[in-house]
């Protein structure tokens, strides 16, 4: 037993003991001496009992600690010596609980609040020895939530910056002309007439917003405990980096969301250079717009381009053998775009369509340390509370609000090729 229990114990003693003495209207010389000493002891006892919590705090946190690191089975083990008596002795005379039973009724007071003493409904099925028929009750044991599956962040992988912005809009202007230069032709002629320098403003506007609604029933909330919160956030931050991936290459630029890189392509005039293919996918078809790239001065090399395909144009590919050899198309790409800067998505590019299939890819690159996308987020995410709509059946809904837009710096730093079959 604590030393802080048989301190608290014995000062209960006392206080009867006093209870009975002062009662008394003429107390003799020894009760007279008796209420001296006793009060004595208790001022002392206050001093010890203080020190007694002080050292024993640090026992109480490894047991604490020891508790959130218990599985299921430790947990029942803990159940299973779980005593009603003690918590009846507390309700009734305030005696302190101890042992397996302290540690279960401060486990469950941290996970939720209860006006009297909380009781475990596994504490009130029938122990060994105790059944009147044969088994005994078996809890279901719930294990760990299994999140749902979501597309890794192609944007990301595709070299776009992502740039957190507090309030107002953000532009980014591009050189478009700027300085020339000439040879002079004689000793007295001009070097050649200057160019103005000019830009394009590529903005970035709060006018997209994204919503995530979730619903919580009153089971989950009780049969999950804290293990809840971190499969809500889990869950929430994978659905709406999906959403956004998929805004900032498909975005239709209405219904509320933002112009994506593929829908760009098709503007006019056009922000993006779209290069129809209308054939076969090959490393030839990707070799030309890597061409182009490198003679725009936007990469110094094939391996400086990233690349986003579907799955589809990946086994297209690896299925394409050079004739008489063992070498594929996929091989051939490879050798030149390094693995590690290709991505294949089926969330950010469109699935293929008519006949024959057919679907598109786009090819990026950094020039110069500039990211060819930029994706803008303003403040942070705003995550509001209901627990009024689902009052009734004891449920909580929680609305997460994301702003977005997406632009594009360099329209030579992104090629679009259409038509891959």
């Amino acid at each position: 037993m604590l030393e802080s229990v048989k301190i608290s114990r014995r000062q209960s003693e006392i206080r009867q003991e006093l209870a009975v003495l002062v009662g008394k209207s003429a107390p003799t010389e020894d009760e007279t001496r008796s209420m001296e000493t006793l009060d004595a002891e208790y001022r002392g006892n206050e001093t010890r009992y203080r020190a007694a919590l002080i050292a024993e705090d640090t026992e109480r946190r490894d047991a604490g600690a020891d508790l959130e690191t218990r599985d299921g089975k430790d947990w029942a083990d803990l159940i299973g010596k779980f005593e009603l008596r003690q918590v009846a002795l507390a309700l009734d005379e305030g005696r302190a609980l101890d042992g397996a039973t302290a540690e279960v009724v401060s486990e469950l007071r941290s996970h939720g609040g209860y006006r009297g003493m909380p009781v475990p409904w596994a504490a009130l099925e029938k122990r060994a020895g105790e059944t009147i028929a044969s088994g005994t009750p078996d809890p279901i044991r719930t294990a760990p939530i299994i999140d749902r599956i979501f597309a890794d962040s192609a944007a990301v992988r595709m070299g776009a910056q992502m740039v957190n912005i507090d309030h107002g809009e953000v532009e980014y202007p591009v050189t478009t002309a700027g300085a020339t230069v000439g040879w002079q032709t004689s000793e007295t002629g001009a070097v050649g007439a200057p160019n103005a320098y000019e830009t394009i403003d590529r903005p970035l506007k709060p006018d997209n917003t994204l919503g995530v609604q979730m619903r919580l029933t009153r089971k989950s909330l009780k049969q999950t405990g804290a293990a809840l919160e971190q499969a809500v956030r889990r869950d929430m931050n994978g659905a709406i980096a999906e959403a956004m991936d998929k805004a900032v290459f498909l975005g239709a630029g209405s219904s509320g969301e933002p112009t994506g890189i593929f829908t760009l392509a098709g503007l006019s005039p056009a922000v993006i250079t779209s290069v129809p293919v209308d054939a076969a996918a090959s490393w030839a078809v990707f070799r030309e717009a890597v061409v182009a790239f490198m003679t725009a001065n936007a990469a110094a090399s094939a391996s400086a381009v990233r690349m986003l395909i579907r799955p589809e144009v990946w086994a297209d590919l690896d299925d394409d053998l050079v004739t008489g050899t063992a070498v594929s198309e996929w091989d051939r790409l490879t050798r030149n775009i390094p693995a590690g800067n290709i991505v294949m998505s089926s969330n950010a590019v469109a699935a293929p369509d008519g006949s024959p299939a057919e679907t598109s890819a786009l090819l990026t690159t950094s020039a110069g340390g500039v990211a060819p996308i930029f994706v803008g987020t303003w403040g942070a995410i705003d995550l509001i509370r209901d627990p009024y709509s689902d009052a009734a059946s004891g449920g909580l809904r929680l609305t997460a609000l994301a702003t977005m837009d997406v632009t594009v710096s360099r329209g030579v730093q992104l090629t679009v090729l259409t038509g891959i079959q």
